[in-house]
């Protein structure tokens, strides 16, 4: 299983592309409206969606399952009512609301979580990595008790691998620009370091989290933002491509994308909480083996109401457990 999340990236660029009331507004475009229009304009979404992303829209919209659009009222939604990151993952991870945490600087998440619950199964123990750009994961999926590594920010994939790769790549992250100083590295190191982890060491449950989808966002650059989204596509693409050239997960290995919450509409699309409209709005994709087995594959159109919360317990179900947790957790799909 690999979860994958790209934080706060809108179901509408997923489901339609690039929004072209936003990508007229010279405030969130200014001199990128040439570059825009060469590389993400169509005339119609179906075509936009697929010049935004690629993968998705060629490969898993034919051999997978696409859920959020809420054009067609397949609503995925987060369950907690404060519509930001740290309650967003938490929900995800957990697969319920604790309402105590309400900010992102909350404390280590004291509630049990999927990648911890796996890997104190026994096919799994010690199989279990997660990556992300922001800082916050290791209290997020709470490191110091959960039994598996956290590689975030700028902590070093040599701490774990002391290799030529990945002391060239801890030597790179070092060095790089940081756009958010020491609380978010650059996708692109999290990633190849992510990519290195799962090609040598080989885990059975891996989690990469993606985060300038967001930081782009806030910032009020649509063109970073909708190049930030291309470039996940493309690392997805890269990422399936090892697994399905790979003996061991080929065939055999999950892959769901998601992300933490939803954005506003329009001159809002910058922001998000519980005050602006859309801010809970998320969408998933899954890719694996036995895809025939569901009802209807590629983009979800029945008449659906999602949860957030609900993702634990189908994670956990589709390798073959149900969830345990003291906590009421959501309903498997």
């Amino acid at each position: 299983m690999i979860i994958i999340t790209t934080d706060g990236l809108r179901w509408q660029e997923v489901f339609k592309g690039m929004d072209t009331v936003i990508a007229s507004n010279p405030y969130f475009v200014k001199q990128d409206s040439t570059y825009l229009k060469n590389k993400y304009h169509a005339i119609n979404f179906e075509d936009r969606r697929i010049l935004l992303l690629p993968f998705f829209w060629n490969k898993i919209a034919k051999e997978g399952l696409i859920y959020g659009n809420r054009d067609k009222k397949n609503n995925v939604d987060l369950a907690n009512n404060f519509w930001f990151s740290y309650p967003g993952y938490s929900e995800l991870f957990t697969g319920f609301v604790d309402t105590a945490i309400n900010t992102n600087e909350y404390r280590a998440n004291p509630n049990t979580n999927l990648l911890a619950f796996l890997n104190k199964q026994k096919e799994y123990n010690d199989k279990v990595i997660a990556f992300a750009a922001w800082n916050a994961f290791d209290r997020i999926l709470n490191e110091k008790i959960s039994g598996f590594p956290v590689i975030c920010a700028y902590k070093p994939i040599t701490t774990l691998i002391n290799d030529a790769t990945s002391r060239l790549l801890s030597t790179m992250l070092a060095n790089s620009y940081k756009l958010i100083k020491e609380e978010e590295c650059l996708d692109v190191f999290t990633h190849y370091q992510a990519l290195h982890y799962l090609q040598k060491m080989q885990p059975k449950v891996m989690f990469i989290g993606y985060g300038e989808t967001d930081e782009w966002a806030h910032k009020g650059n649509y063109s970073n933002y909708l190049d930030a989204a291309n470039q996940v596509d493309k690392w997805i693409s890269e990422i399936w491509e090892w697994v399905q050239s790979t003996k061991g997960y080929k065939d055999n290995t999950y892959l769901l994308i998601t992300t933490d919450h939803g954005r506003g509409l329009n001159d809002q699309w910058v922001a998000h909480g519980k005050n602006i409209e859309g801010s809970s709005n998320t969408w998933f994709a899954l890719l694996g083996p036995e895809m025939s087995r569901f009802a209807s594959l590629g983009e979800q159109i029945t008449h659906q109401e999602i949860k957030t919360s609900q993702l634990a317990s189908s994670i956990i179900k589709l390798l073959g457990f149900s969830f345990f947790s003291p906590n009421k957790v959501g309903t498997a799909i």
